[in-house]
C-alpha cells in the first residue's frame, strides 16, 4: 500500500493550476482517458482475478498459486508505471489521484484477507494495517483538502517494499523452511506500517502547534 500514491500520479501548485512536464502552469485538466487511468484502472479490474488464484491456490505449490504471483507482480509493475507515466507526460487527473490510492490499498487489502481466508496469516494482522491504511488514507485527503499536502516519507516508502515483499514471500510456493523468514517479513512491515502511521499523525500534530 503505496503512501506516495496520493501524489503518485503529479502534484500541484498552491493556486491548484497543474505542473507541466515544461514546468509551466496550466489550469486545464488533461483527459481521464490517458494510458496511466488505464493502467489504474485495469488494476482495479483485476484485483478480483488475483483474488480468486490466490484463493485457489492457497499458497501451495501448484498452477494456481505461480499465477496468483506473477498476477501479482505485474499488478505492482503498473503502479510503478502509471505514476512514472503521468509524471513524465503531464498527465495528472483528479481521477488519477483518487483512483490511484484506492487500487493499491484494495490489492493489498485483497491480498491479506485472502491470506486470512486460507489461513495462513492472522487476522489481527490485516486488521491493524487495514485500519492504518485507510485511516491515515482518509486523513491525508482530508489534509489536501485544506490545502495541507502531505509527502511520502522515507519510512511510508519503506512500509510499501516490505508489503509488497511480505506479501510476494507469501504467495510464492516456497518451501517449509521458508516459513519462518516469510512472517519475520510480514510481521517487520505490519511493525513499519503502525509506526509510521503513529509518526505521521505525530509530525502533523507537532506542525500544527508550531504554526499557532
Amino acid at each position: 500500500m503505496n503512501d506516495a500514491s496520493a501524489g503518485a500520479h503529479g502534484a500541484q501548485d498552491p493556486q491548484g493550476t497543474q505542473k507541466t512536464q515544461t514546468g509551466q502552469s496550466s489550469s486545464t485538466q488533461p483527459s481521464n482517458w490517458n494510458l496511466p487511468n488505464f493502467l489504474t484502472s485495469l488494476r482495479i479490474i483485476v484485483i478480483p482475478l488475483f483474488a480468486w488464484l490466490t484463493l485457489k491456490g492457497e499458497t501451495e505449490n501448484n498452477a494456481f498459486a505461480w499465477w496468483a504471483l506473477i498476477v501479482f507482480i505485474l499488478l505492482m509493475i503498473t503502479d510503478k508505471l502509471d505514476g512514472d507515466i503521468a509524471r513524465a507526460r503531464g498527465l495528472v487527473t483528479n481521477f488519477g489521484k483518487i483512483a490511484d490510492p484506492i487500487a493499491d490499498k484494495a490489492l493489498m487489502t485483497t491480498a491479506f484477507v485472502s491470506f486470512n481466508i486460507i489461513g495462513s496469516l492472522p487476522w489481527w494482522v490485516t486488521i491493524l494495517i487495514v485500519i492504518r491504511e485507510f485511516g491515515i488514507t482518509i486523513w491525508r485527503f482530508f489534509q489536501l483538502r485544506n490545502g495541507n499536502v502531505v509527502p511520502a516519507s522515507k519510512g511510508g516508502k519503506l512500509k510499501t517494499v516490505l508489503q509488497t515483499v511480505a506479501v510476494a514471500l507469501y504467495l510464492c510456493p516456497l518451501p517449509s523452511w521458508m516459513d519462518i523468514p516469510s512472517q519475520a517479513v510480514m510481521y517487520l512491515a505490519l511493525i513499519v506500517t503502525v509506526v509510521t502511521g503513529v509518526q505521521y499523525l505525530w509530525d502533523s500534530r507537532t506542525a500544527g502547534q508550531s504554526a499557532k
